[in-house]
């Protein structure tokens, strides 16, 4: 039986070693791809078949570190085995932190998983399968912090730039070339993505001018797109981090800094990233991948016009303001200050009111004094600033420009495991993927119906847009019609509103409008997006 639909994702963190699941095996599954034949695993409780590791490029290491992805050119004559996660890319944020596990450079690694072949009308196992929807999983690997996003003059004249999106574009690549040899088809694939996921496929929507390499007919982005490139890019301040690198290395006297950086022991680097040279890098404009300003290719239509899934939820501040504390008036015009531009913040001070009824996240009802007394002001606006009203912009732009959008706001909550944040950035994951045991915190909690309900309907739409190009084809009784984002004239269409403690149905996307309307009419004068 073939499958074919396949879904890419990136940015999502997967673990490094095999879940107790995958222990009961039946015969190893195989599939032969351009490379070679591989060995997977059997997973019977879920009906399920996985394919780990499976290298996507050469190893990005030596004289391919801070260089492009290449293209895997070696095969292998025997079988090679594909049954482990492998190591995560090298990265310093919490994230990697917490999650443990190995982390190296040799991490361009992608993982497959598809459903078994045979029986699968009677499986209980896998939303898709459940509503005769099934697809084909893909999870990606791409370098992080520097080792993805490095920036600079020299970086810029050795064309190393944006790594990290190009080897996620190596890996589509990989998938049009090879998803077949598991049952899917190349010209029916979705992109998905949460918050740097999201941004990811945002930034694929657009890269190289908008040009269609037909890598995908679908995306989906949860909490970023387009726009979630941080504030105005400032290119002395992106140099100043590659010359701290190269001073804390003892390559800023070389004649060739960026191929000193290559020749280094990966501990002597490592020790640099993770100390002195600590720095936070992103994606940038680069004249070549981002060609230009990502406002203005919206704008201009210079995007990769396909059916997209993009949405936030309710109280994104929450984690945006985390850490800042506000108190007065003085200091929450400073805060706004920080984003980039003065000349906004006058504006900013009255569409976003000190009235903490009005603020984020709305269970809050006094915040604590490392919060600040305007916490809830602060929250408000960089929610949307960062989230909620690029998400608004892309909408407008795939309604002026005829292409189909669905939009969402996300109104659910994990009361197990963020008891006070609400509809917080990152709380939607454990509903798209129906993943209970995260939402009941591993069986702490007993799920409420109405959670169960909310989960099972997100994860159907989802699967039904990834295979239909649709989220309406879901299968859940007595639900509204998810509309297309069709208002391109006055922007305020209808989004749908996801709410875990009411019903969940379209509304008119007119949330916050006075502010939300402001920022997206100054991000590419003010801000540089």
């Amino acid at each position: 039986m073939r499958f074919s639909h396949c879904v890419l994702t990136a940015g999502l963190t997967v673990a490094n070693t095999i879940p107790p699941y995958l222990e009961k095996r039946d015969a190893a599954p195989t599939a032969t791809i351009r490379n070679g034949t591989l060995e997977g695993i059997s997973i019977p409780a879920y009906s399920q078949e996985a394919f780990l590791s499976i290298p996507f490029a050469e190893p990005p290491v030596g004289d391919l570190r801070f260089a492009p992805p290449q293209y895997l050119k070696q095969g292998w004559d025997n079988t090679l085995e594909a049954k482990a996660y492998p190591q995560k890319c090298v990265g310093y944020g919490t994230e990697q932190i917490e999650d443990g596990g190995a982390q190296g450079e040799d991490c361009l690694y992608l993982n497959v998983v598809k459903p078994a072949g045979g029986g699968l009308r009677n499986v209980q196992y896998g939303n898709g399968i459940a509503i005769d929807k099934p697809f084909i999983g893909v999870t990606l690997q791409y370098r992080l912090n520097a080792y993805g996003f490095i920036n600079g003059d020299q970086v810029k004249a050795a064309g190393a730039t944006n790594l990290g999106i190009r080897d996620q574009r190596l890996a589509l690549q990989w998938v049009r070339e090879n998803i077949a040899a598991f049952g899917g088809n190349p010209d029916i694939v979705t992109i998905f993505g949460e918050s740097a996921g999201a941004a990811s496929v945002g930034i694929s929507l657009v890269a190289y001018g908008g040009r269609d390499d037909k890598l995908f007919r679908g995306a989906v982005m949860e909490s970023g797109g387009p726009l979630l490139l941080g504030n105005k890019y400032n290119a002395s301040l992106e140099q100043s981090k590659y010359d701290m690198l190269a001073e804390a290395t003892g390559c800023s006297g070389s004649s060739d800094s960026l191929q000193c950086l290559r020749d280094l022991d990966y501990t002597s680097l490592n020790a640099a990233l993770n100390g002195t040279a600590a720095n936070t890098f992103f994606p940038y404009e680069d004249g070549d991948l981002i060609q230009s300003s990502l406002y203005d290719q919206l704008e201009a239509g210079k995007f990769v016009q396909v059916p997209i899934i993009i949405g936030t939820n309710t109280e994104e501040g929450g984690f945006t303001a985390a850490g800042i504390k506000v108190d007065t008036d003085a200091q929450f015009r400073d805060a706004v200050s920080s984003y980039g531009s003065n000349e906004t913040v006058p504006f900013i001070e009255i569409l976003y009111p000190n009235i903490p009824a009005i603020g984020i996240p709305a269970r809050i009802k006094t915040p604590t004094a490392a919060q600040g007394k305007q916490y809830k002001r602060l929250a408000a606006f960089t929610g949307d600033y960062t989230f909620i009203a690029p998400r608004r912009l892309t909408c407008q732009t795939w309604a002026q420009h005829n292409i189909t959008a669905y939009c969402y706001r996300f109104n659910g909550d994990l009361p197990a495991i963020l008891p006070t944040a609400g509809a917080t950035h990152w709380v939607e994951v454990a509903y798209v993927f129906y993943n209970l045991d995260r939402i009941s915190n591993e069986g702490k909690w007993t799920i409420p119906e109405n959670y169960q309900r909310l989960a099972k309907l997100v994860s159907s739409m989802w699967v039904s847009f990834f295979v239909d190009g649709d989220p309406n084809g879901h299968g859940q009784k007595e639900v509204a019609k998810w509309p297309v984002y069709a208002d391109g004239e006055t922007g305020y269409a209808e989004d749908f509103a996801f709410d875990v403690n009411g019903t969940s149905k379209p509304e008119l996307d007119t949330w916050r409008a006075e502010g939300i309307a402001y920022l997206n009419s100054v991000y590419g004068s003010a801000y540089g997006k």
